[in-house]
Formats: structure tokens, C-alpha cells, sequence
């Protein structure tokens, strides 16, 4: 972002008056300018940089263009005096002023310093790449993972270092699952359901493992920011995607943008259908009670969803004033039916024969608002932002249950009971933030800044039974409830940060008060809780050389309970194995040190970080047995220790063959004691992703991403390993502006996931496979 608002500021300014040499020469003739973008560290050509001319006093370009794969640019530029104006995501951007045009001129190798190279970015700069690092963390881009095209954010996520999905799309950052996600660097409802956002909305990810006080404290593994396209090429530049796939699936959308000196307007639609269908099957053993339960479920669902992206730039003076906006509908049906039998374990003789169909819809709407104002100043490192945001999301679901007893066949001459139940879930976020820089001197500044996030969920739930002597259902007051949820956190935070030859640090403490309020209806029960607590952080850099850097972060954390974790409504979709939530629930403290090391040479980069986290109050998930259901619900334990090491790396071995990818090994040791003996474990876990790029003759790519994540504990048990391949194919025309790609996600079909929980009073195992392997056939556009 700092090189945007670079710039912003650039563009906003009027240039002196140049001076025009009056040598007779016509002014309608024109000169070929020319030069080489190149990266100051590393000499290689930038590609994709802008390159503009502008006229003194002018807002409005006299010629703008894009460098070459090799940094190279060339246009034709009537006579005059310019200044031309170069920049790119990632430098910091340059000016050259008093450029005459009385002949062809070429402008040599103009050099570009990486954005921020102080405890920012370290290593190769180019949009090509699929991802890089820095000293904070991971910068994704999608566009270059031909993994990601007709999927979601979801899926982009999958396929980067570090990161785990879960079966229902939980994230996980290097075995943490409470991560903190933002929508364009702020607090959206929209993160609750990150299937809703297509990835070719996305323009880039950034993932920060260990945050310092500039960001919320809250989450234990970290700061995932999504940041969507708004248009940055001046001009009106644009382009459109559609993809079609096996099982009639379906991602299509377009997006548009008009940007001049003075304003940039940007808009964008996405049309989305996915059909899936999958099995789950659960074994569980009751030693107390001799019983054995074992199930069969299989599901259905289609997913259809529309996404309207849209938002502006007003630059006036020193000043840009910013509206982005989001709107989501998605429709989702399922129908699941699942097939019990219970039985003796010690004579093997049946108990219960059940099934269980629900036929589920649910309506999901959210929109996201944002006004944001920066006000830029003569000192380019001086910077003020103030924004204010809302979201909103709205989600009514509804679920009709049949029940079979006594038998295996789901006919409807078997059909003797009926359920029903309605969930009205809504979703308010307000944010309000200022930030402020400013340098102390030529070496040092000081950031500070002010936050409040006001969140309000109201979740009403009716579930009723049909009674055959009424003919009709009847709520049941004993489930049907309304919860409701609401939290205010005020912040604020400092942050001194000093940049020398070799050494350069930044710390920082921020403050912020929590006030929370629950309150559940059908036992009229209030939860209020208040506190205050302080978050120090520190960041380090020592440069080494030019090519090699090491870096230490710490930083406090917490993680506060989500409302769903604290939402104690069943979800009955199986009766026998029920997820509730756990209205007791304290926050979690993190205390998180990172030691990493940063290696950056001419083709390659390579990136080793250790990494130790404690956490005292851990917040996991346990199982428990009451009258021979299973309940899973979330619970406070004692601590949790996880410790490891995460290597990510790049290298271009040769023109055509690109190897980039990342691998984390870390230990867990869960201390549940508070609760039993049973809920202790420890154990190793890896995991490992890799894109294999390999350019071919014609335009033509071939990427291979596989994925490996090995078994991972839990309290009470742990997660099975799971492996898949992606394998994309990709063939550009017209310069890249057009492509067509063929995708087989999971070609060997072995995705799954799988897991055990073993305690003093039971056993359970289980395994759900979904349709992992499908084709995807794409076409791409862009003008």
C-alpha cells in the first residue's frame, strides 16, 4: 500500500513549469522514448511497470505504457518537455523531471528500490511470481497459481504455505485455526463464509504470522488481509473470465475500471454454481454402555451466488477520498441423509436402525461499505488515514428433517417422524480507524492510531417437532432460542520504528478495552465481560548483505470466542453427533517469538523462519458423551505449546522452469488436565506445498501444485494425513491479453479427511471424502 500512496501523492501534485527549447521543430512531431526498468538490488528487468509522460501542469498523461518481460519500454511522445512518472506494486515509485523530447531519446537502465526494504520486502519483486516473502510474512498473488482460476478465496488459500483447510473451510495457520481475516485491511462479516468471494476478485494476499501493534490483537496464528481489485492501470482497462466444469460447475465474471490523474471508478460482477457430492462415514464405541454406532451419511448441494464489486478514487490537492463497496447473495441447497445403526459390541445383536434425511436451504446476503480519506504531505513518509466502515450480513437457513426409525429404507411408507427448524442469523460490523505517520528524522518515525469495532450477531432459532395428534408442528421452548451477541473494542496503539545501515527495529504497545454483552433468551441469561489489556511488539532486521538478512519478531496476542464458538444452539443435523457451542468461554492469551533468516539472490529466494508460540486459556474443540449422544463443543484448556520450523523458497532454475513452494514442521502439546487426563496429547506435524512452473514453446504453461499436510493432533485424538495433485495447463494469445487454461484438481482423487478421538469412556473414528476430482475448463480476457 505504501507505494500506491506514493503514488497517489505523485499524481495529485503539479509539476514546475519546464522549459521548452524553441529550436523551429513543429510540435506536432513525435519522438521514440525508450528505456530499461530494473530492480536496483538485483539489476533484472521489472516487468509490467508503468511508465507515464505528463506535461507540465497537466493531470492528464500525454502517453502511458506498460514495460516488457524484460523490463524494456518504448512510445511515441509528441515534442516537449515531460516528467515521466514509473511505478509498480512493490517499489517505491520515481519521477524524472525536465525529460526534453527534441529527438529520439532513450533514458538508459532506470533503477527501482524495493518498497520499503526496511523490515519490508527482501527478496525478488516481480508480479509474476505466485508469492513472496517478507519480513512479516507471505504476499499472495493469485493470478499466477493457475490453481486458483474458477475457484474461491477458499481455494486460493489451499494452495498457500502454511495454511490448512479444514473439511467445512476452517483456516488454519501453522496449526492454529484462529487466524484474524480481513477484507481490504478491515474487519468484515463477509470472512464468514470466504466460499462467497471468487478468487479472480482477489488482487493480492498478505499474511502476517506474527503482527505488531498495528493490527488487532486478536488471533492466535495471525493477520490473513485480502486486498480486492480495484483497477490500478490508468486508462480504462478491464477484463472478463469464464469457467465451465465437470458436474455443471461454474465461475464467471467481468470487471472494469477508468482511471485518469484526477479519479479512478471500478466495478465488477461474478456469477457463481457449484454442485459437489460427497459421503462421511463415523464409527463410535461407548465402552460403558457396549454400543457401537456406526453411520453412513451422503450429501448433495448446489451453491449459486453473485458478487458485485465496486468503488472509486476522488484525488484532489494532497488528498484522496475512497469508496469501496461489496455485495453478496448466494442460495445454498443440500440434502443429506444419513444411516445409523446401533448394535451390542458384545454380542454384535442390532439396537437401532435409523435414517435421517434433511433437506437444507440456506439464503445468505452480505455488503460491505467503506469511506476511506488519506491525506498525503510534502514529506512522502508522512502519511494520515481515516476511514469508516460497515458490513452486514443477513443468513436464514432452513432445515426439514425426516425421520425413518426402525429401518434402513428412507420410503415414505417407512416415514414416521418429522423436524423442523429455522435459523435468522444477522451480522453487523462497524469500524472506525485513524492512522498517523510521521518521520522524526531522516532515520525514524512514529506511527499511532486509533481504532473502535462495534459487532452485533442475533441468531434466532425455532426448532419444532410434527405431532400426528395435531397434525401439526410444535416448537419445542426447550432448543428454540435467540441469541445474542455484542462486543466493543476500543484501541490504540504507538509504534517507533528506526532504520540504520545494518539495523533496523520497530516497537511498539497497543491498549484495548473489550466490553462484552450475551445474552441468551429462553434462560434469560446475561454474559458481561470487561477488560483491558496492553500488547507489546518488537520487529527486528539485521541486514547482513545484500544478500542476506535475519529477523526477530515478538508480539502478546489474544484471542477472544467468536459468537459461534459461544452460541450454545445445537446443529441437529444428526441427531446422534451434535456441534454446539459453549456460552462459558474465556479468551486465550498468545505470547508468539519468530526467528527467521532471509536469503535473496539473482534467481531465487529462500526464506527459514523458527517460530514459538504459548498459549495460556487454549480454545479447542473436545467431545463429549451425555445419554449416548455425542456432543462436540469448544472448551478452555490449560495451555497449548506449538514450536517449529517453515521454510519457504523460490527459484527460477532456467527460463522455463520455476520451483516455489513452502514446508512447516512444528510439535503440539495440548494440556487439557483441567478437564481430565484425556484431553493431554503432544505430537509432531508437517506440511508441504509446491507449484512446479514449466514454460513451454508457443505461449503454453504447465503447473503441477501438490499438497501435503500430515496428521495433525487434537485434545482428544488427531487428524489423519491427506495428499493431493493439481495439475493446469495454460495457453496464451495475443500477448497474454487472452488465455485459455484446462484444470484437473486432486487427479489421483485421494483428498480426504479423516480423524480419531480416543477417551476412558469412548472411541470414535471418522472419514468424509467429497468429489475432489474434477475438470475445469477456463477462458480469460483482458483488454
Amino acid at each position: 500500500m505504501k507505494s500506491m500512496k506514493i503514488l497517489f501523492f505523485i499524481l495529485a501534485v503539479l509539476l514546475p513549469i519546464g522549459i521548452i527549447s524553441g529550436q523551429g521543430i513543429p510540435p506536432a512531431k513525435s519522438y521514440q522514448l525508450t528505456g530499461d526498468i530494473i530492480d536496483s538490488a538485483t539489476g533484472a528487468g521489472i516487468p509490467y511497470a508503468q511508465v507515464a509522460v505528463f506535461k507540465p501542469g497537466k493531470e492528464q498523461p500525454e502517453a502511458f505504457t506498460d514495460t516488457g518481460d524484460n523490463g524494456r519500454f518504448e512510445m511515441m511522445v509528441p515534442y516537449g518537455s515531460y516528467s515521466v512518472r514509473i511505478y509498480i506494486i512493490g517499489y517505491s515509485s520515481k519521477i524524472i523531471n525536465e525529460v526534453e523530447l527534441s529527438q529520439n531519446t532513450n533514458l538508459g537502465k532506470i533503477p527501482l528500490e524495493g518498497e520499503g526494504r526496511d523490515l519490508q520486502e527482501v527478496v525478488v519483486q516481480t508480479s509474476r511470481l505466485p508469492f513472496r516473502s517478507d519480513a512479516e510474512g507471505i504476499i499472495i498473488s493469485p493470478d499466477q497459481n493457475l490453481s486458483n482460476i474458477g475457484g474461491t478465496l477458499l481455494d486460493i488459500l489451499r494452495n498457500t504455505p502454511s495454511i490448512s483447510v479444514s473439511e467445512d473451510g476452517t483456516i488454519s495457520l501453522r496449526g492454529s485455526s484462529a487466524t484474524n481475516i480481513l477484507i481490504n485491511g478491515r474487519n468484515s462479516s463477509l470472512t464468514q463464509n470466504l466460499d462467497q468471494l471468487p478468487a479472480s476478485a482477489v488482487e493480492q494476499i498478505k499474511i502476517i504470522n506474527n503482527p505488531n501493534a498495528r493490527f488487532d490483537a486478536e488471533a492466535e496464528g495471525g493477520v490473513i488481509n485480502i486486498i480486492l481489485k480495484k483497477g490500478q492501470d490508468l486508462g480504462t482497462n478491464g477484463g472478463a473470465e469464464f469457467t465451465y466444469g465437470t458436474r455443471g460447475r461454474m465461475n464467471t465474471g467481468a470487471r472494469i475500471n477508468h482511471r485518469t490523474a484526477r479519479y479512478n471508478i471500478y466495478g465488477g460482477y461474478n456469477f457463481r454454481r457449484w454442485r459437489d457430492v460427497g459421503l462421511r462415514n463415523t464409527i463410535r464405541e461407548i465402552f460403558d454402555d457396549n454400543e457401537i454406532l456406526n453411520q453412513r451419511g451422503v450429501n448433495e448441494s448446489e451453491n449459486t451466488g453473485h458478487t458485485f464489486q465496486y468503488g472509486g478514487d476522488y484525488y484532489f490537492g494532497n488528498n484522496i477520498l475512497s469508496y469501496e463497496g461489496v455485495y453478496t447473495t448466494n442460495v445454498d441447497d443440500q440434502l443429506n441423509t444419513l444411516f445409523s445403526q446401533l448394535s451390542d459390541s458384545n454380542t454384535g445383536m442390532g439396537i437401532l436402525d435409523y435414517v435421517r434425511r434433511n433437506n437444507e436451504s440456506e439464503d445468505d446476503d452480505g455488503l460491505d461499505n467503506a469511506v476511506i480519506f488519506e491525506r498525503t504531505f510534502d514529506d512522502p513518509e508522512k502519511q494520515l488515514r481515516v476511514s469508516a466502515s460497515h458490513s452486514f450480513r443477513n443468513q436464514y437457513k432452513t432445515q426439514n428433517i425426516d425421520i425413518f426409525r426402525n429401518t434402513l429404507m428412507p420410503s415414505p411408507e417407512n416415514l414416521n417422524g418429522m423436524e423442523r427448524a429455522f435459523t435468522d442469523e444477522t451480522r453487523n460490523i462497524s469500524v472506525f480507524q485513524l492512522d498517523y505517520i510521521t518521520p522524526v528524522n531522516e532515520n525514524s518515525k512514529i506511527e499511532t492510531g486509533a481504532k473502535a469495532t462495534i459487532r452485533k450477531f442475533d441468531n434466532d432459532y425455532s426448532y419444532s417437532r410434527f405431532e400426528e395428534t395435531r397434525d401439526a408442528f410444535i416448537e419445542d421452548p426447550g432448543i428454540s432460542n435467540r441469541f445474542v451477541y455484542k462486543d466493543y473494542i476500543y484501541a490504540a496503539y504507538f509504534l517507533f520504528s528506526r532504520t540504520a545501515e545494518k539495523f533496523d527495529y520497530t516497537i511498539g504497545l497497543r491498549g484495548e478495552h473489550t466490553v462484552l454483552d450475551t445474552y441468551l433468551a429462553n434462560t434469560q441469561t446475561v454474559n458481561k465481560q470487561q477488560y483491558i489489556n496492553l500488547f507489546p511488539s518488537l520487529q527486528a532486521l539485521y541486514k547482513i548483505n545484500e544478500q542476506n538478512d535475519i529477523k526477530f519478531s515478538f508480539s502478546r496476542r489474544i484471542d477472544r470466542p467468536t459468537a459461534w464458538r459461544l452460541n450454545p444452539f445445537p446443529d441437529i443435523t444428526d441427531s446422534l453427533n451434535v456441534r454446539r457451542g459453549n456460552p462459558n468461554l474465556q479468551p486465550e492469551m498468545i505470547y508468539s517469538f519468530e526467528l527467521g533468516h532471509l536469503l535473496n539472490l539473482e534467481r531465487s529466494s529462500y526464506t527459514t523462519n523458527l517460530f514459538y508460540r504459548y498459549v495460556d486459556g487454549q480454545l479447542d474443540f473436545i467431545t463429549l458423551i451425555e445419554e449416548g449422544i455425542s456432543y462436540s463443543q469448544p472448551a478452555n484448556l490449560n495451555s497449548a505449546i506449538s514450536y517449529g520450523v517453515e521454510f519457504i523458497g523460490l527459484a527460477q532454475f532456467t527460463p522455463w522452469w520455476t520451483l516455489s513452494g513452502g514446508a512447516t514442521v512444528f510439535r503440539i502439546y495440548v494440556d487439557g488436565s483441567n478437564l481430565g487426563e484425556e484431553f493431554v496429547n503432544d505430537g509432531f506435524a508437517c506440511n508441504t506445498k509446491v507449484t512446479n512452473d514449466i514454460k513451454l514453446p508457443w505461449d503454453m504453461n504447465i503447473q503441477l501444485v501438490g499438497n501435503y499436510e500430515s496428521a495433525e493432533i487434537e485434545a482428544q485424538g488427531r487428524d489423519y494425513s491427506q495428499y493431493y495433485l493439481d495439475v493446469n495447463f495454460q495457453k496464451g494469445f495475443w500477448a497474454g491479453r487472452t488465455s485459455l487454461s484446462l484444470s484437473v484438481r486432486d487427479i489421483f482423487d485421494t483428498r480426504r479427511f479423516a480423524g480419531f478421538s480416543l477417551t476412558n469412556s469412548f472411541m470414535q473414528e471418522f472419514y468424509s471424502k467429497n468429489e475432489t476430482r474434477f475438470v475445469l475448463v477456463s477462458g480469460k480476457y483482458n483488454f
